[in-house]
């Protein structure tokens, strides 16, 4: 009776794992065909046809231009940063990156649905029109920017050199809309200036360098290697490092930047995708710290993106420098540009990158260690000093008012370093060793 029992209690189990088993394996042959590539594809290819054989102006339309709308539409829906991109606006991509384009000079994202300026480089048609981190472009040539990419806004803002662009920008902070009617220039990018935008570096009070980098190009590292050298050959005892109002860049230039401050394999950046070959560490190749230790503050504020953010998060992380200002602007992913057999390209979001302690960057920027706001009024006496010839082109009045607004960021960055070196040099004077050798200095 017992054994009867037991046999049919195993027979029922079985009985139970083969339907459970056929439930799943049916479940998952019913998931794998609706996701199949070859239905959607057969709908595809009817909807298309529909277009060109019943829309009133179907016949306008060729089956490229129907199928690279329908691309262009994919990518968009996948994430602010994807893109299926023209041939056209691929080689502007690398125009970019080359630092040497034409247009107005500013760099936006999609944030919160809105196309949003990331940062306006310094001396370009859209930083002298005042346009400011944060500012939402809601209209360019009358049309509305509501569902533009990117690359659609790109394309409109920029054009050959000479050339107006009528564009409404929207002020969050005020609530304010404007107009502005911009002429195109040929914008040419030096990638690290000194304080007075140029890129002559002379050593401020207290052996105290300055040095900013304005994007992430293809020759960052080397001018400011180059800074660095000329800083060094002064005695420079510690170092304000300006990232403020930078959109970021290249990633191995984020890299190579970093390396200049840290040792030979210290890691400085993860990215980490869906697959093993998109989680890739990156680690500093470079010739050992150029500075030897000395002290870093590193500036940002919300124009702060990208490749400024791993900089950024790298030294902070291994308490290479001290980060000052306000909360970044948080684009942390990683845009893989996959090139296409006719000369377009897709730009492909494939992993998200992390600080050496795995903290993410994307959505949530880098919280500074210590946080110093500026006021609208701030951030615009500030830049309008930045711009060449920009306190020249305002009458004596508007001048003294500028150049009597401070830089409270800039200021109590150079204050931390200062009381760095103080307390170093005080430190050296009273701790033991310190000791020893005055008592060895007085025997007689």
């Amino acid at each position: 009776m017992k054994r009867r029992f037991l046999f049919g209690l195993v027979a029922l189990l079985l009985a139970a794992n083969v339907f459970v088993g056929a439930a799943v394996y049916l479940y998952a042959a019913e998931a794998g065909q609706k996701d199949s590539a070859y239905p959607s594809l057969e709908l595809f290819s009817v909807v298309m046809e529909k277009i060109r054989r019943e829309h009133v102006d179907g016949g306008q339309f060729t089956y490229q231009q129907l199928v690279r709308n329908a691309l262009k539409g994919m990518l968009s829906e996948l994430d602010p940063h994807s893109e299926f991109m023209e041939p056209s606006g691929f080689e502007d991509l690398r125009n970019d990156t080359q630092g040497k384009f034409g247009g107005i000079g500013v760099v936006v994202s999609i944030k919160d649905d809105q196309l949003t300026v990331i940062a306006p480089m310094e001396d370009t048609p859209g930083f002298r029109a005042g346009i400011r981190t944060g500012d939402r472009i809601t209209r360019i040539e009358g049309r509305s920017t509501d569902r533009m990419t990117v690359q659609e806004a790109v394309k409109v803002l920029r054009g050959d050199p000479g050339t107006e662009v009528r564009l409404t920008t929207f002020r969050p902070s005020t609530g304010q809309s404007q107009e502005h009617v911009l002429k195109r220039e040929e914008i040419k990018v030096d990638m690290v200036k000194d304080s007075n935008g140029r890129r002559e570096f002379p050593l401020g009070a207290n052996k105290i360098g300055y040095v900013r980098v304005t994007q992430f190009g293809e020759k960052t590292a080397e001018e400011l290697q180059a800074a660095l050298k000329k800083l060094k050959a002064q005695g420079m005892a510690g170092l304000v490092l300006d990232l403020r109002w930078n959109p970021g860049g290249l990633l191995d230039q984020a890299v190579a930047v970093s390396e200049q401050f840290l040792p030979r394999g210290q890691l400085v950046v993860t990215t980490e995708g869906r697959t093993k070959s998109q989680t890739v560490t990156r680690k500093a190749a470079g010739s050992g710290d150029q500075l030897n230790g000395a002290p870093i503050v590193v500036l940002v504020n919300a124009g702060s993106a990208s490749a400024a953010e791993i900089v950024a998060g790298c030294l902070q992380d291994l308490k290479r420098a001290v980060i000052l200002g306000e909360r970044t602007f948080g684009k942390g992913s990683v845009q893989s540009i996959i090139e296409l057999g006719d000369g377009s390209a897709l730009r492909l979001t494939t992993a998200k990158y992390y600080t050496p302690s795995h903290k993410v960057i994307h959505e949530q920027g880098i919280t500074p260690d210590i946080e110093v706001l500026t006021t609208d009024d701030e951030e615009a006496a500030i830049l309008v000093r930045r711009a060449p010839g920009g306190l020249e082109a305002l009458d004596e009045k508007d001048r003294a008012r500028i150049e009597a607004v401070s830089d409270p960021q800039l200021d109590r960055a150079l204050d931390v370093l200062k009381g760095i070196l103080l307390f170093a040099e005080r430190w050296e004077d009273f701790s033991p060793l310190g000791a020893e050798k005055r008592v060895a200095a007085a025997r007689p």
